[in-house]
């Protein structure tokens, strides 16, 4: 990626704090700077500061990935999150109405809970 002048400028700075903190004398630091004025990319930058400890450049630092939105359920999962309700529903549902008592309609949760749980795995 092509540089900023603002991006050369702040190179040029980091190497001026190399400078002040005595990691580089002059005579390295106008060498330096220099190529830092001729860079183009980050590539022409990147060797410049490779046997520097920080301060860097902020262009030489990764890049911040933006995080990427959570992508939606497929639509068995969202309807296997439900199904369980539903059929708990259901169930109650018969055993007032149809079933009138048979308390073995409360089994269908289980069963599609188990169901959508050996398929999920």
């Amino acid at each position: 990626m092509r540089l900023s002048d603002a991006e050369r400028d702040e190179a040029i700075e980091a190497l001026s704090e190399h400078v002040r903190t005595g990691r580089l004398d002059l005579d390295e630091y106008g060498t330096r700077s220099a190529k830092v004025t001729a860079a183009r990319t980050r590539a022409d930058l990147a060797p410049l500061f490779e046997d520097l400890p920080e301060p860097h450049p902020s262009v030489l630092k990764a890049p911040q990935v933006s995080p990427r939105p959570p992508r939606p359920a497929p639509p068995v999962r969202r309807f296997g999150a439900s199904a369980v309700p539903i059929a708990a529903i259901v169930a109650l549902l018969l055993f007032f109405t149809v079933a009138r008592g048979l308390w073995l309609v409360f089994l269908i949760p289980v069963v599609v809970a188990f169901v959508y749980g050996t398929r999920s795995r």
